[in-house]
């Protein structure tokens, strides 16, 4: 029998390396531990939660009710008509506007403030005003009418002035009882931004409506720092000239107040224009 014979097995390596993907380099700098912090610092942070200021945290707002919406329609209608025109404003702002109008329409402050005092009468019945000066105002030396419109003063004026509470007051006598009411940040201050605006539409035809209509002597004391204001019923205010509050100077906020600091640096004249 023949054998055939045995070739030898090869094996042919192959001496090209497998083909495989580059990888890029990154440039010698960006390789530094220098590169990588700053990409790190670069990396989106969580934000914080905004920080409210201590005048938003601290203030709070009045909500109007169905009876503020009565109230404020009722004083915006009387203020229409005394001035002779209405805003195409809808509710405060309108309001706003029209005692703007007002300011302008008499031709001095005391016109003004005789046009408030108006106001303010025609928001009640005749009767109603003489029989509470006659039956109520002489009760307890008076302090029961003070007391007394002290409260529906913060029940029903809201709408007007913002949040407010009752708390006492010292009378001239030396007693003292719960007739004052303390508004904490006068919302018809802040809109209209006018002392003058302040003192002869509010302030002052305000103390001699009460005063003169009801029997109740008022005296008013507006911040125009805080905007705050303390009602104290049953107090006589002082005489015009003597009233501080008379001579305050513009408000920051006022629209005019840049434009009078301007023209007044070379005058002693510090008094709003308006007041």
């Amino acid at each position: 029998m023949k054998t055939l014979p045995l070739r030898p097995l090869t094996i042919s390596f192959s001496s090209s390396p497998p083909r495989s993907h580059p990888i890029p380099k990154l440039h010698p700098q960006l390789q530094s531990p220098r590169f990588s912090v700053l990409r790190s610092s670069i990396q989106p942070q969580p934000q914080a939660p905004p920080i409210k200021r201590e005048s938003e945290t601290s203030r709070t707002e009045y909500q109007p009710g169905v009876l503020d919406d009565l109230f404020l329609s009722s004083f915006r209608n009387k203020l229409a008509q005394e001035v002779g025109l209405d805003s195409e404003k809808p509710g405060y702002d309108g309001l706003i506007e029209l005692v703007n109008h007002l300011m302008m329409k008499g031709k001095s402050s005391s016109d003004t403030r005789d046009a408030a005092i108006r106001i303010l009468v025609s928001l009640f019945p005749p009767l109603v005003l003489k029989l509470y000066k006659i039956l109520i105002s002489p009760l307890a030396g008076g302090k029961i009418a003070a007391m007394m419109v002290a409260r529906v003063t913060a029940l029903t004026c809201q709408w007007l002035m913002g949040p407010c509470t009752v708390d006492s007051v010292d009378l001239p006598d030396g007693t003292s009882c719960q007739s004052g009411v303390f508004v904490e940040r006068c919302k018809y201050l802040e809109e209209s931004k006018c002392v003058g605006v302040c003192i002869n539409t509010c302030k002052l035809p305000t103390q001699t409506f009460f005063k003169d209509y009801m029997g109740v002597p008022l005296l008013m004391e507006p911040n125009f720092s805080d905007y705050s204001c303390q009602f104290k019923f049953g107090i006589l205010p002082p005489l015009p000239k003597d009233d501080t509050t008379l001579k305050e100077p513009c408000l920051d906020i006022c629209p005019t107040s840049s434009r009078r600091n301007e023209v007044a640096m070379n005058s002693n004249v510090q008094q709003c224009p308006k007041a």
